[in-house]
């Protein structure tokens, strides 16, 4: 840590692990620049405390039953989240406001601003009330975070009524509302929707705009530039583009999954870019058949595989036991299954040549930094969209268009690793990394929004 700047800031994530990680690379940037800080969080999920001793932790209780917490329907999770955690969250953060002002002068530590994910939406009316500065941060690409917001009109307006009539040759149109999503991507996030997000999302745009600023951790000028003018433009209050933030943190992360490190020696033992990588992240689940679909593809594709799978990610099952022991030995030949690995490890390894991806933000920013071309598997939500600019704007890498068949799987493995396609994609990755690179060192675009960040903050 630098100097302290005799400032705190108050973090609240969202309890998910896309949600946590993000928020503590915040919070050890903003360390590094002389801020105390103080992360409120639930009880469920609760971050790994211990792994960071220089920040205060508070926790507050859910009020969710161990069913409601189990719930795959992200949605009404948040929605109960918000109903619940409410009232703790507020007495907590009355007592933080209460106990700095009656701090000595010796010890006093004024609380500068409250930093929260963009899915609490009663934050800001709170903060307000308290008269405490308040950023939304977001973990989503700018482009998803500022165009989403049309989607319940699109759902009213125009493309629940057609789905259905629409034919094949229509499913790849592009949605001139939503670029650069197709009318089949458009469609898998409207089977989503409900009326609950509808009026969430109205809320989230409330709030956003009343808040003192919106952070993009996980963006920059170089991933976003055209849709960064846009969000100026609809948002009026200020817009720091900070990412990639792990860049300013190399290999730390806040995973609430303990990570097999033994996968690194084993990647020391395989040749450059020989390995492909899968994983689907933390929220993914798939079912039986959809596993075996997977495993058959990477069997037959004879590349070298690292593949994660999380404990509960299977429906039904507790790990891989749905995989016929003799399949298991011939996998076994050729990669290795673990149930969870240190991902930005992995991604800078030599050994990583490709990485198959459900596309959440988090893991495409990680990809496009460390210069590992995708095959791009999006399952739900700002995935869809994630993915298309990985394929259809940057082009560095490819499409399975939500197909988990064992051919296409074996396909684009070997497109990506065998033939002329997969060395002009990795060309194009490379640029696309270095570009991305430039932006978090001094003067790079990133970088420059990092210090109006801390400047804006420190004027409160």
């Amino acid at each position: 840590m630098g100097k302290s700047n005799g400032l705190r800031v108050i973090m609240f994530p969202l309890p998910l692990q896309g949600c946590i990680n993000p928020m503590l690379q915040l919070a050890k940037i903003l360390h590094s620049r002389g801020f105390s800080i103080t992360v409120i969080h639930t009880r469920f999920n609760a971050p790994k405390t211990s792994n960071h001793p220089l920040f205060t932790f508070l926790e507050i209780p859910h009020g969710l039953s161990e069913t409601e917490t189990r719930t795959r329907d992200f949605t009404h999770l948040l929605a109960a989240l918000n109903r619940t955690c409410e009232s703790p969250f507020r007495d907590c953060l009355t007592k933080l406001l209460q106990s700095a002002d009656s701090e000595t002068e010796e010890e006093k530590q004024k609380i500068s601003c409250l930093i929260y994910d963009s899915g609490w939406i009663f934050t800001q009316p709170l903060a307000q009330s308290l008269n405490l500065p308040k950023f939304v941060l977001s973990t989503y690409k700018v482009s998803f975070f500022l165009d989403h917001f049309v989607l319940p009109q699109l759902r009213r307006e125009r493309y629940l009524p057609l789905q259905g009539s629409i034919t094949n040759s229509e499913d790849d149109d592009l949605v001139e509302e939503f670029p650069p999503l197709r009318r089949k991507d458009i469609f898998r996030l409207l089977d989503a929707e409900t009326e609950v997000l509808d009026s969430y999302s109205d809320l989230i745009l409330e709030t956003t705009k009343a808040s003192s600023g919106i952070i993009f951790v996980s963006s920059c000028e170089e991933l976003d530039h055209d849709s960064l003018i846009q969000a100026r433009e609809d948002f009026q209050v200020p817009i720091f583009a900070i990412g990639p933030s792990h860049s300013y943190f190399p290999g730390s992360s806040s995973s609430l999954f303990t990570p097999d490190e033994t996968c690194i020696p084993w990647l020391d033992n395989q040749e450059d870019k020989s390995v492909i990588y899968v994983s689907f992240g933390s929220g993914v689940t798939i079912n039986e058949s959809e596993l075996l679909e997977i495993a058959w593809g990477l069997r037959n594709s004879d590349q070298s595989f690292l593949w994660v799978v999380r404990v509960g990610s299977v429906h039904g099952k507790k790990w891989i036991e749905a995989i016929p022991e003799e399949m298991i030995g011939g996998l076994n030949e050729k990669g290795r299954i673990v149930k969870w690995a240190p991902q930005q490890d992995v991604l800078k390894h030599r050994a990583i040549g490709g990485f198959l991806t459900h596309n959440g933000w988090n893991s495409t920013v990680e990809s496009v930094s460390e210069g590992v071309p995708m095959i791009c598997l999006p399952f739900f939500w700002d995935q869809l969209l994630n993915a298309r600019f990985v394929t259809d704007i940057w082009m560095v890498g490819v499409h399975l268009e939500n197909r988990i068949e064992r051919n296409e799987i074996e396909k684009s493995i070997r497109r990506l690793f065998s033939e002329t396609e997969g060395e002009e994609i990795r060309e194009r990755m490379e640029l696309l990394k270095e570009k991305v690179g430039r932006s978090v060192k001094q003067n790079g675009s990133a970088y420059r929004s990092l210090e109006r960040l801390v400047d804006h903050i420190t004027s409160f």
